[in-house]
């Protein structure tokens, strides 16, 4: 059965493909009553996605966000949830990883026109939008311009962490990510844990650091892998969550939002959290 909670959503803000009018449209189709947006390093859809969401007084947004670290040989995502995201510090910090990300892109671009695919760099900013710039971006431009068949083959050769075209940008470790979401009351979880190199390492030992989440009903997840990641939430005492993670880029076999999704407990676990962090704040 479709699940009726997703925690995991993109819009044209960060590097999904649907404005949040348009995902707030599709989520209501899929019968969703409970989501989050968590674009990366931007709550800028938020407001028009709230606008949106008038019309269906069922659907609750959950304000989110998603943030990237870096541990030694590896990134980490980490999702916040009952964010205070108005707070100016927070946005200000934000609008630093939005500029390194259009820095990075244009390096990435660089390295692509020595290997010789070239792309132009307006057609980059035009898949953008007014959104943050990110490595899906150049993903299209790519396919645009007839040098690969789907956005997920250009990571595969090019864009990933180990392609050849990848470039670094500036980031946190998951401590500094987690302590920036809980300073504006939100609830930090980690995302898509089993893309991690040591999922079980990195989890003990960013529970110390103040996780109090994980991703386990991940929609690109299989049955066994949602049970082992169930048990792993349990025996850490982290919020099981989890999402569809769509983006709309048009990769075959992406998960459609709802596809897979947490139990109504979670979001009962995360406005208990999230009041724990506020009361926290106000003392």
């Amino acid at each position: 059965m479709a699940a009726t909670i997703d925690l995991h959503l993109h819009t044209l803000a960060s590097d999904g493909r649907l404005t949040p009018t348009e995902l707030v449209q599709l989520v209501v189709k899929q019968g969703l009553e409970t989501v989050s947006i968590t674009d990366h390093d931007s709550t800028e859809g938020l407001a028009e996605a709230y606008e949106a969401a008038r019309e269906f007084p069922n659907l609750r947004i959950i304000p989110g966000i998603e943030l990237s670290a870096d541990v030694p040989g590896d990134e980490v995502h980490v999702l916040g949830y009952f964010l205070d995201y108005a707070d100016t510090d927070f946005q200000a910090k934000l609008s630093e990883f939005r500029r390194g990300r259009v820095e990075r892109a244009e390096m990435m671009v660089e390295k692509l026109d020595t290997l010789g695919v070239h792309l132009e760099w307006e057609r980059v900013l035009h898949f953008a939008g007014d959104g943050s710039v990110g490595r899906p971006h150049i993903a299209l431009a790519m396919v645009e311009a007839g040098y690969c068949k789907e956005p997920k083959d250009a990571f595969d050769e090019y864009l990933g962490r180990d392609g050849l075209a990848y470039a670094e940008r500036p980031k946190m470790s998951p401590a500094e990510g987690v302590e920036m979401i809980r300073k504006v009351g939100g609830v930090p979880v980690l995302a898509h844990p089993t893309f991690m190199k040591d999922m079980e390492g990195g989890i003990s030992r960013f529970k110390q650091e103040g996780l109090l989440g994980m991703e386990v009903y991940y929609a690109q997840y299989d049955d066994d892998t949602v049970r082992h990641l169930a048990r792993l939430a349990k025996e850490y005492d982290l919020i099981p969550c989890g999402g569809s993670d769509y983006h709309g880029l048009g990769n075959s076999g992406e998960p459609l939002p709802g596809t897979l999704g947490p139990p109504e407990e979670t979001i009962r676990l995360l406005e208990q959290a999230a009041q724990e962090a506020k009361s926290r704040q106000a003392q």
